[in-house]
């Protein structure tokens, strides 16, 4: 039934394309208007006509959604650029965003604050930007966690300290390797927001070490190097081996606007071969 409305209608559009034109051809035999007159007044009855016969001219679903999903995404860097410039510029300054994609965001959300205070927050950028699960989020000043859950426009976000996040470390200039997360001490020996780190190995923690994210395979959920924060206190041994202490995050997540997501592709090219052994 549909069909057959628009057949009548493409018929008579022709029917009136075809008498439009004798009309002009005529006027043009009697000695009309010049050339140039008839050819723009053509232009201007037939243009429409042809748009709507034309195969094709009329745009369809599919470059529509490309084309809105295109103004949202300059919208959004449009925002971020006004909004807060400053944070974005730290960001992409950032020695965790050299030489990665980064998908910039704004904070939109923020979870119940738990016992090691907030352990998630929410973002604007989604599936349609990108975004997957397990990838590293940053801002300026460090890591902030790893993306939890992707939506079309959004995605939420597990903090580092949560009970769903434990990154594996280097601390220090020895490279010592360790755990950080809501578990790795005991949270009432702890300020709030500071994060529980513990050696998985014979070592030393010592006051002002850094601790940098020691990467995961195909850099997800963390790629390396990224700072997490520095070691504020060291805990007696108490008969442990491996030592343990407390972290001051890098990020204060209750002050975040901006953050960026990584987008790392996995290793494409076999590692090269060494031969071992003194030349």
């Amino acid at each position: 039934m549909k069909g057959d409305a628009s057949d009548r209608r493409r018929r008579r559009f022709v029917a009136l394309a075809v008498l439009v034109t004798l009309a002009l051809v005529l006027v043009d035999l009697v000695g009309g208007p010049g050339p140039g007159l008839l050819r723009r007044g053509a232009a201007t009855v037939l243009g429409p006509l042809e748009r709507v016969l034309a195969p094709g001219g009329r745009p369809g679903e599919e470059d529509l959604r490309r084309e809105n999903d295109r103004l949202a995404s300059e919208l959004r860097e449009a925002e971020l650029a006004g909004g807060d410039a400053a944070a974005l510029k730290s960001l992409l300054a950032a020695p965790s965003t050299a030489g990665a994609r980064v998908v910039p965001a704004r904070v939109v959300g923020v979870g119940a604050p738990g016992p090691q205070g907030i352990v998630r927050i929410t973002i604007d950028v989604g599936s349609r930007d990108g975004v997957t699960a397990d990838r590293t989020v940053v801002s300026g000043n460090g890591l902030v966690g790893r993306v939890a859950a992707v939506a079309p426009w959004t995605s939420d976000i597990f903090v580092v300290g949560g009970p769903e996040v434990s990154v594996g470390v280097r601390v220090g200039a020895s490279g010592a390797l360790a755990t950080v997360g809501g578990t790795a001490a005991s949270a009432a020996e702890r300020d709030t927001g500071e994060l529980g780190i513990s050696l998985v190995q014979t070592g030393a923690l010592r006051v002002g070490d850094e601790v940098r994210t020691l990467g995961s395979v195909d850099g997800r959920p963390f790629v390396p190097g990224v700072l997490v924060g520095t070691v504020s206190a060291v805990e007696p041994r108490r008969g442990r081996l491996a030592a343990s202490g407390t972290l001051r995050p890098a990020v204060d997540v209750g002050a975040l606007s901006v953050v960026g997501v990584l987008l790392t592709g996995p290793r494409a090219t076999p590692r090269a071969t060494v031969t071992g052994g003194a030349p």
